[in-house]
């Protein structure tokens, strides 16, 4: 019995050994994949931070150029109106250089022909003195020619005076010497005024019909003359006088006329007591 006792003792039942290894087995190998796992995370982390950084500086560089693309642009248009400028002052310059050249050309042609006729005149010219005496002559006629012209442009009376229209055309006929002529301008409110050797006096005017009713005072007597027209000449007689003498008003207003009185040479010797009227 005793043997059967130690027999049991050397041999008792329990766990087998091997599920002790087992189980330190798991343990180790649950400690490593939680290692493994947790550095897993880590760089699953790390990876999705790289990842964003990376997206955010790629977003920051795209818009980056982009903005060096818009600038870009900006750059190459101002290049291209630069450029454009650049062109057309070229094309000025060259047109302008060419204008230039073609005026410079066409005025040194005409030097030429005027120096090249300058001397064909000389040759043909005599001395100096006949060109002077020549000139003098010219100017002569041409003055004579200027003061026929004159003449012709002016009217002619009845009586075959030339009618002066206004002053300039009256210092024309005051340098005739023909006759001697007196400038005046008489206002409706002065009354009597004195041209030359007679007195006038403005009564009436209408400006819109150029016309002027007057009275003239000679030697004591006045006649009246209405309704005139302006330039119609209006002769008399003074003195007994067998020249006429002329009054002509060229221009009136509401309140004056403007004209002149013509007499002849020797009307001022004259002395008569008498006025007659003409027309």
């Amino acid at each position: 019995m005793s043997e059967f006792q130690e027999f049991s003792h050397s041999h008792p039942s329990g766990t087998p050994r091997w599920v002790g290894l087992a189980v330190g087995v798991l343990g180790s190998l649950s400690v490593i994949g939680l290692g493994l796992g947790w550095t897993a995370f880590s760089q699953s982390k790390s990876l999705e931070q790289a990842t964003l950084a990376s997206k955010q500086a790629n977003d920051a560089l795209s818009q980056r150029l982009a903005k060096e693309d818009d600038i870009n642009q900006q750059l190459q248009s101002d290049v291209k109106v630069v450029t454009d400028k650049l062109n057309l002052t070229q094309g000025e310059l060259i047109a302008a250089r060419k204008q230039n050249k073609n005026a410079t050309t066409a005025v040194d042609k005409k030097v030429d022909n005027l120096a090249t006729s300058v001397k064909a005149e000389l040759a043909n010219k005599a001395s100096t003195d006949d060109v002077n005496r020549l000139n003098g002559d010219v100017t002569g006629v041409k003055s004579d020619l200027d003061a026929t012209k004159n003449s012709i442009q002016m009217a002619r009376s009845e009586m075959g005076t030339l009618i002066a229209r206004n002053h300039d055309e009256i210092d024309q006929l005051r340098h005739m010497g023909q006759r001697d002529y007196f400038e005046f301008t008489v206002q409706r409110k002065n009354g009597a005024t004195k041209v030359g050797s007679i007195q006038i006096q403005l009564k009436d005017t209408n400006p819109k019909k150029n016309q002027y009713t007057i009275t003239v005072v000679a030697d004591d007597n006045n006649f009246e003359k209405k309704n005139r027209s302006v330039n119609e000449p209006i002769f008399f007689y003074t003195g007994g006088s067998r020249a006429a003498l002329e009054l002509v008003v060229n221009k009136v207003t509401k309140t004056s006329a403007t004209g002149y009185l013509s007499a002849p040479k020797a009307a001022g010797a004259a002395s008569a007591s008498t006025a007659t009227s003409g027309q």
